[in-house]
């Protein structure tokens, strides 16, 4: 498996070298919503340890992110008045992946509502804001 590589998009927004929407931090997480959503509220959640995907995390850097995703899903549901939720997580090019810094989708779902394809438009800034605060509002 190759390398960690930090310089990757998520390891930037780590240390503050390219910004976010920030919905929630601790010190082994940070969620954040994804800039080119499959649906409103769609948010990642990545492990503050350099971590290329689910193959290379230790088991308990992967509990930290697990704990918070499933917070984040919770609270998705208030916020967005989702009936279910969507989690998923690809390793490597061949599953799915794309950025190569282990990150989990959480996306509230509505019935009879599809999700856009991966990185088909980028949203509107105020909209992602307007979504991290209702996030945030029902995270507390």
């Amino acid at each position: 498996m190759p390398a960690y590589d930090p310089q990757n998009p998520f390891a930037k927004i780590l240390r503050g070298e390219f910004p976010c929407y920030k919905v929630f931090e601790d010190e082994h997480t940070l969620a954040f919503l994804d800039i080119m959503p499959r649906c409103p509220g769609h948010t990642l959640v990545i492990p503050k340890a350099p971590a290329r995907n689910i193959l290379d995390i230790s088991p308990d850097d992967l509990a930290h992110v697990t704990r918070v995703a499933q917070k984040i899903a919770k609270a998705s549901m208030t916020a967005f008045g989702a009936q279910g939720i969507t989690v998923q997580q690809f390793s490597e090019a061949a599953g799915g992946q794309v950025v190569f810094h282990l990150h989990v989708h959480v996306m509230p779902r509505h019935m009879g509502v599809a999700l856009l394809p991966p990185a088909s438009r980028k949203e509107d800034p105020k909209v992602l804001e307007a979504n991290a605060a209702k996030l945030v509002a029902a995270l507390k």
